[in-house]
């Protein structure tokens, strides 16, 4: 007895070293909870902020769009009939005013439904201010006034834009009269946290009326009272230079500014309008919770403990009476040794199944695993309730097996689920799941579960619909170019003839010219059409990389300045020859690189950059890397799975093809590489292209199917 006690005891000590490691864990980690917690908040704050962008950006363009509806030419009366209209759409406009280039009020209009200030012209001195003003940036920019005078809910601001300037047009500016207070209510979803509280701070620097009462009064006495609250200050002052980030306030401070007895975490980002100026936001939230749930895990595993240590005690009570019954159960243990036999049999069989076969209780509990199942679940599963096995699947999907499984025992009959989309381990796949009644004499074995893995069929079928696709695309392509491309071409060339007899001046230009961009457009997307059908064998032979890439650079050169978007190359010197067909080599360069300047913003940059072989490949001499890698607006999650496939684009309407990528696809495929794309929405695209490098003995061209 004693020398099974030991045993005993070093388990309670070692069970009494854990939890005090753990607590100690605890301790350590809090900084790392508080992190965690600030990015969520973080993420909770652009997530609010970003609708609000959105809505103050589709004012930019409403904006813009009044301008560009009076640089047009037109008599006064019509100008005012397209304002009117866009007026009553535009919910959040309360008056529109038009000014000449010297001051002068060129038409003014007002919402009927509005308030009778705004009818009665109480605003309109302010709206000639706020476009004298605008006439100082360039057109396209907005520019904002302060919170209005006699507004007592602080949320009517002015924005005025210059007009663009026409040929034969004079100069001049276009004010609104905004209602500002629909546009920031996303950000009500960061205040359906009781515990924290909204700072908001227009763009002239002043606290909005949706800011927390206590956080506004103190936001204005922070030039005089920085030294009772000074991360607050901190914080104010990073939001007044539009930056975007995270601050911990004291526990102290945070008391003072109403957030309660706890440090309190401050995440901040700015809401920019386009011209530079800028709202800006910010959450204030205790961390109170945090130490209640910290407070509370400690406590659960303080619980955990004792019933562990309770456990042991049991145990070894249950292996002192155990010794005694030793002389009753070797019997027991002979026949045990036979169904453990026989059990192993079985298991193996199971095993080498590749069909994943799990068996329950008649209580619904697991006693046994195949290998095909068993690398997929959980290494405790064996005696745990169904659930326990798909840890990862969705409720009802656990319910919908659990019924299935019922339903089997119940009616003693086999019940299905035949090609299922069901997510049981993580990511969805198709799955057949069969329940098999067994014979009720035995419970410990009394329904089998098979899961049968379609998902690799499924990938199969849809690679078989994508290489349909593709050929029935080319067939399209031949037929569109043949029955369109003539007809087009004589319309193209009336157009060209009708604008040439009107004159650049005439009322009717602007449209004719639309019609030959338009034509245009289409005529591309026919050569690209043709290009996909009829793209030919690659007659390859060594190509040097660098030259290349610089004449593409030069082609591409000045369509990058207009964009303002960096292109910068780093190709080393040494570069072993590709073997590629120059011509397409160059066209998946131009298509990538045109890509990824589209996908930049102004300021934006485009890395095109290459790897020499590093003499790990199989193959007589390897492969060089390619990347393309922008900084720019990424591809949605959803969107990663289809960018190959012929006609998608996440571009607007009229602005690509959709087979610009397929193309590339194509053509690297064709010359025996490989296409890899990464991307991050909001922080841009990276797609490598794996190259065969050129062979030393390779002195003549040879064609690659």
């Amino acid at each position: 007895m004693r020398h099974t006690l030991i045993p005993i005891l070093l388990l309670c000590l070692a069970l009494a070293s854990v939890g005090v490691g753990g607590f100690g864990v605890i301790q350590h980690n809090r900084a790392a909870l508080v992190h965690q917690f600030a990015v969520d908040r973080q993420a909770q704050l652009d997530e609010a902020t970003r609708g609000v962008t959105e809505a103050l950006e589709d004012v930019g363009e409403d904006l813009r769009f009044a301008g560009e509806l009076l640089s047009q030419p037109g008599t006064t009366q019509e100008h005012r009939r397209e304002l009117r209209a866009l007026l009553e759409v535009v919910g959040g406009f309360k008056a529109i005013a038009a000014y000449e280039e010297q001051g002068a009020e060129r038409l003014r209009l007002v919402d009927r439904r509005a308030d009778p200030r705004v009818v009665q012209g109480t605003f309109f001195p302010q709206m000639a201010e706020t476009a004298r003003r605008a006439l100082e940036r360039p057109p396209g920019d907005i520019t904002s006034s302060p919170p209005l005078v006699g507004d007592e809910r602080v949320w009517l601001r002015i924005l005025a834009t210059a007009i663009p300037v026409d040929e034969g047009q004079p100069r001049g500016t276009v004010a609104v009269l905004v209602d500002m207070e629909s546009f920031f209510s996303p950000l009500r979803i960061v205040t359906s946290d009781p515990e924290a509280r909204l700072l908001l701070v227009g763009a002239h620097g002043r606290a909005s009326p949706a800011s927390d009462p206590a956080l506004a009064s103190w936001y204005q006495r922070v030039g005089t009272d920085a030294g009772a609250v000074p991360q607050y200050a901190s914080l104010v002052s990073k939001m007044r230079a539009g930056e975007r980030g995270t601050i911990l306030l004291g526990e102290q401070e945070a008391e003072r500014l109403g957030l309660g007895r706890a440090d309190a975490v401050a995440a901040f980002t700015p809401i920019q309008l386009k011209g530079g100026s800028h709202w800006s936001a910010a959450t204030l939230v205790s961390t109170a919770t945090l130490r209640s749930h910290e407070q509370g895990l400690i406590l659960r595993l303080s619980l955990a403990a004792l019933l562990v240590a309770l456990f042991l005690v049991a145990f070894a009570v249950y292996v002192v009476l155990a010794q005694r019954r030793a002389v009753a159960l070797r019997e027991s243990r002979r026949h045990a040794d036979q169904l453990a036999h026989l059990h192993d049999k079985t298991q193996k069989i199971l095993d080498h199944i590749p069909t994943g076969v799990l068996a329950l209780t008649a209580e619904g509990r697991i006693s046994a695993v195949n290998q095909a199942l068993r690398t997929r679940m959980p290494p405790s599963v064996v005696g745990a309730p169904l659930a326990a096995a798909f840890p990862q699947a969705p409720e009802p999907v656990v319910s919908r097996l659990g019924e299935l499984v019922g339903a089997a025992t119940r009616e003693a009959r086999v019940r299905s689920l035949l090609g299922e989309p069901l997510a049981l381990f993580g990511e969805e796949g198709q799955y057949s799941i069969h329940a098999v009644p067994l014979e009720a004499r035995e419970p410990e074995v009394r329904t089998l579960l098979v899961v049968e893995d379609l998902s690799n069929l499924r990938a199969l079928e849809t690679q078989l619909l994508r290489a349909e696709k593709l050929a029935t695309v080319g067939v399209l392509a031949a037929g569109i170019a043949h029955e369109i491309g003539t007809p087009l071409g004589v319309v193209r060339g009336r157009a060209e003839y009708v604008l040439g007899k009107l004159g650049s001046t005439h009322a009717q230009a602007a449209g004719v010219g639309v019609m030959i961009e338009q034509i245009d457009l289409v005529s591309r997307t026919i050569r690209q059409l043709l290009d996909f059908s009829r793209l030919q064998p690659a007659a390859v032979r060594p190509v040097e990389f660098v030259p290349l890439t610089r004449d593409v650079y030069e082609l591409l050169r000045l369509e990058a300045e207009r964009r303002r978007v960096r292109i910068t190359l780093e190709i080393p010197e040494g570069l072993p020859p590709l073997a590629a067909d120059p011509d397409q080599l160059q066209q998946v360069l131009v298509n990538l690189m045109l890509n990824a300047c589209d996908a930049c913003g102004p300021g934006g940059e485009v890395r095109v950059s290459a790897v020499a072989p590093d003499g790990s490949s199989s193959g007589a001499w390897g492969f060089v890397t390619l990347t393309v890698k922008d900084d720019g607006c990424g591809i949605p999650p959803e969107s990663l799975n289809q960018v190959f496939d012929p006609f998608f684009t996440t571009k607007k309407r009229g602005q690509g093809t959709g087979l610009g990528l397929t193309m590339v696809a194509h053509v690297v495929r064709n010359h025996g590489g490989r296409v890899e794309l990464e991307s991050e929405q909001g922080r841009g695209t990276r797609i490598t292209l794996l190259w065969p490098a050129s062979g030393p003995a390779m002195t003549e061209e040879r064609h690659v199917s």
